[in-house]
């Protein structure tokens, strides 16, 4: 996936084509988590589809939910999906930098042979 400590840095255009990959990939899962809580709340709040995708947004984005919570099953749900959502950031700010991180440590430790 990355190249190895002993091969030379990829060009800078590679480079820019590896990090609009990873950023694909991440849209991808970040629209694949909003749509898991959209059709959580729809479903287990009987929320409407604008006030489902307005509280999993607010959740995933950090900020918390707008809709108080009426059902049993939608708090847990609503629990278990505030926690996913803290993990969420965090792994989808990991993809976004790893290739960064990679090429600067790459970087020097070309420089130190």
């Amino acid at each position: 996936m990355y190249e190895h400590r002993k091969e030379p840095l990829i060009s800078r255009q590679a480079f820019i084509r590896r990090l609009v990959s990873w950023l694909i990939i991440t849209l991808l899962f970040m629209m694949l988590s909003l749509l898991i809580g959209v059709a959580g709340y729809h479903y287990f709040e009987s929320l409407p589809w604008l006030d489902a995708f307005l509280n999993a947004a607010m959740i995933l984005g950090g900020m918390g939910e707008i809709d108080p919570l009426q059902t049993p099953e939608g708090k847990f749900f609503a629990a278990c999906y505030a926690l996913y959502g803290g993990i969420f950031m965090i792994v989808c700010g990991g993809l976004l930098l790893a290739p960064v991180f990679h090429r600067i440590l790459h970087h020097f430790h070309q420089e130190g042979e």
